[in-house]
């Protein structure tokens, strides 16, 4: 737990303000739970008796089958809604994924759908970021409660002009910069495999909430891998979007203004048909008149058919080896496109770690400012608590600490890593862009005389995590991180299935 910035101490006025600040945090969080379950016990009878035949069969259809059952008027929406509240509501019980519950507002919303929309009639889930017009998107900042959005952001906007149907939204880590998805306001996610392991992050309860069944299709952000990591946790499909491909405008941050590394909207599906058939249906739906952040490039049909694939593998970062269960899942898909005639090598591309540098300095300033928001009294996640520290230190003890690890741990990655984690200032931020842009074009020029057409990794160096484990297994991020600093147009990442009991 830290200080937010500019809080003064001592003084019995000081006292007083401290102990109104905590009783204001427990309120928060109590009235956000409270408010939680009031919203599922004043749900209609239906949703708390066990789910029909007929919603079984509902729940097993694939979007594109659902929505092709909306538009020929086989299936009603809100019977779909139903089904799917049922289970999500299920799966909250199990794992405590749910957030803003939206369920009674979404029968409305049913009621009135495109019915001839790409998405006709189909619930989708969102992170807790995602704004919708009359609810929070707090993010587990108890100074955030009781703050609904007034607007429906530009994602809002479109998937419901499509015919789509927001039903809940789903918890994440407070700052969001953790592969666990925890808060004092929402509590903890548990992964639906196996109760004492994470789910990721930070978009964890989306993934949780997918895994278990309780949605088809959802909508999570990616900075560092929030929504690869949490897939490769849970046993789902996720794709990173390129930037400028999904609408980002009007949605809850921690960090606005963060472009060094910038964040991104990107969809999660239980199947990889879903996960293609979502792409394809959002942008048919031309984001880009509804954000102008977003490019305008509609949907092509690329046929690979026709022609060896060439894939390019990388077994190893070089800063946390892969656990022996994700290289082996990895080495088994080499092996099966091997066997299906493709085109596979290793490959040692621009230092991984380099990118893992530069990046997590692009990200510095913004950690401080995602912490900012966290009252005196509220938790922290660990693993950002043990970042933040430094941050609020005197250089030179960082240089200190940089030598120890150095020269004492004989540990020159960390060293290195420890040695350039500082706050930058406006000239630093810009040399800093300035090795981005660089690592970049050794990327570009590496990609093209490789001849590559994809590259293929592990998510993650290591399974499913145990609650609390990101105080030491946020090294690996590097796996993810990297296509984040190259912006890489599509990086093709092992869902690894060997997950939290390995």
């Amino acid at each position: 737990m830290f200080l937010s910035a500019g809080r003064k101490t001592g003084g019995q006025g000081s006292q007083q303000t401290t102990m109104l600040s905590y009783l204001a945090h427990r309120r928060a969080c109590r009235t956000k739970q409270e408010e939680r379950e009031i919203r599922i016990n004043s749900l209609k009878s239906f949703y708390r008796v066990p789910i029909t035949a007929q919603e079984k069969d509902i729940l097993g259809q694939p979007v594109s089958e659902v929505v092709a059952n909306v538009q020929s008027g086989k299936l009603d929406p809100q019977d779909i809604l139903r089904a799917y509240g049922k289970k999500a509501l299920k799966a909250h019980e199990e794992t405590n994924c749910l957030t803003e519950v939206m369920i009674a507002k979404a029968e409305e919303w049913a009621q009135s759908c495109n019915k001839q929309g790409p998405l006709a009639g189909i619930p989708v889930s969102l992170k807790d970021t995602v704004g919708v017009a009359g609810f929070d998107s707090c993010i587990g900042y108890s100074s955030w409660v009781g703050k609904p959005f007034t607007k429906d952001a530009a994602l809002i906007r479109l998937l419901r002009d499509a015919g789509a149907i927001p039903f809940v939204k789903t918890n994440v880590p407070i700052t969001l910069m953790s592969f666990e998805s925890s808060s004092d306001v929402w509590g903890r996610t548990s992964n639906p495999h196996s109760k004492g392991y994470t789910p990721g992050g930070s978009t964890g309860g989306e993934a949780a909430l997918l895994a278990y069944g309780g949605s088809r299709m959802g909508i999570g952000t990616d900075v560092a891998g929030s929504v690869r990591t949490p897939a490769h946790y849970s046993g789902i499909y996720t794709i990173k979007a390129s930037m400028s491909r999904f609408p980002k405008a009007g949605n809850a941050s921690a960090m606005v203004g963060q472009e060094g590394i910038p964040p991104v909207y990107s969809p999660m599906t239980r199947t990889l048909d879903d996960l293609e058939y979502f792409w394809k249906a959002i942008v048919s739906m031309k984001p880009w008149e509804y954000d102008p952040y977003c490019a305008p490039i509609p949907w092509r049909e690329v046929d690979l058919s026709k022609r060896t694939i060439r894939w390019g593998v990388i077994w190893d970062d070089g800063v946390v080896a892969p656990s022996p269960a994700c290289s082996r899942a990895l080495q088994e898909v080499v092996s099966t496109l091997k066997a299906n005639g493709h085109d596979v090598i290793t490959i040692n591309p621009p230092n991984p770690f380099e990118a893992l540098k530069v990046g997590s300095q692009l990200v510095a300033n913004a950690i401080v400012t995602a912490t900012s928001h966290i009252g005196f009294w509220e938790s922290n996640d660990p693993g950002v608590a043990m970042a933040v520290l430094p941050l609020r230190l005197p250089r030179f003890i960082n240089k200190l600490h940089a030598w120890f690890r150095r020269y004492i741990l004989r540990d020159p990655l960390y060293a290195d890593l420890i040695e350039g984690w500082s706050v930058k200032d406006g000239q630093e931020f810009y040399a800093l862009i300035g090795k981005r842009e660089a690592y970049r074009q050794e990327w570009h020029e590496f990609w093209k005389e490789q001849d590559l057409d994809f590259v293929l990794t592990v998510p993650n160096a290591m399974p499913a995590m145990k609650h609390g484990g990101g105080k030491l297994g946020w090294k690996s991020c590097g796996y993810t991180f990297l296509f984040n600093v190259v912006r890489i147009i599509i990086s093709v990442l092992l869902d690894c299935r060997a997950r939290a009991r390995c």
